[in-house]
């Protein structure tokens, strides 16, 4: 049996609830977290005076994470959107739209990472605040092109700010089309949104049923409960099967973005 620790974060573009934009706060909670794979949301990445403006290549640097980028949209003659952090090299990185008209842009990072002899699929997701933006994301969710891909060969992880607290189409569809599990049976503590004063669970993370959870939890510390409206959420799931790499710091330089597929 193998380990691996995942975690969502919407890091707010680094605004903590404080109102100051800070995002080596935000890699500080990532150091508390210690997770494999991270999928964060409304992350800022461009080219500035310091390396901060960059917001995923910092947040990587920091701990020698590879990472893809699947922007949703431009922000400051940058790029916004959802950024996937792995330890493991992507085999392959694909962001597609899932915006509804007169609504903000939304989309979902689909990135492969092989574990061992196994191809892991993680989608990352950011989905709208509206129910019928929401219904109509869901039904392009388990397209052939996404979810329900050709290519798909190994286990699914989605996880993300889905923007639904209660069990809603999008819970409904995943739980049910995909067999994947939610996290909520496993948490002590379910709201975590706003992260001072929680009254909603909209964080979640679904998975195939080639995983089991070891733990999960909202992650809380003084830090994290400041750094973003969101506060992590962190699984450490068990997969059988053949051994997977050490996840390791030395990448011999290689680490680096990987620029996804056109949009599907």
């Amino acid at each position: 049996m193998q380990r691996v620790r995942i975690a969502t974060y919407n890091i707010h573009k680094g605004r903590g609830l404080d109102g100051r934009i800070r995002i080596e706060r935000i890699a500080r909670v990532l150091g508390e977290i210690h997770a494999d794979i991270v999928a964060l949301q409304e992350v800022v990445s461009r080219e500035g005076r310091c390396a901060e403006d960059h917001q995923a290549r910092f947040l990587a640097d920091q701990f020698a994470y590879f990472y893809a980028i699947g922007e949703t949209r431009k922000y400051r003659g940058g790029s916004y959107g959802n950024v996937t952090l792995s330890r493991w090299r992507f085999e392959r990185a694909r962001h597609a739209d899932l915006s509804v008209s007169g609504r903000e842009e939304r989309g979902v990072l689909r990135t492969d990472i092989r574990l061992g002899r196994q191809l892991v699929h993680v989608f990352n997701v950011h989905l709208g605040t509206s129910h019928r933006e929401r219904k109509k994301q869901a039904r392009r969710l388990i397209e052939p092109d996404l979810l329900k891909a050709m290519d798909i060969t190994g286990p699914r992880v989605v996880l993300g700010d889905f923007n639904e607290w209660t069990r809603g189409l999008v819970t409904r569809t995943l739980t049910s089309e995909f067999r994947l599990t939610d996290l909520r049976a496993h948490l002590r503590r379910s709201r975590a949104y706003p992260s001072g004063l929680p009254l909603l669970h909209l964080d979640h993370i679904y998975y195939d049923h080639h995983f089991e959870v070891e733990s999960a939890r909202f992650h809380r510390s003084r830090l994290s409960l400041v750094a973003s409206d969101h506060l992590p959420l962190v699984a450490d799931l068990v997969m059988g099967g053949s051994s997977w790499p050490a996840a390791t710091r030395d990448v011999s330089g290689s680490r680096g973005a990987l620029v996804p597929d056109a949009d599907a």
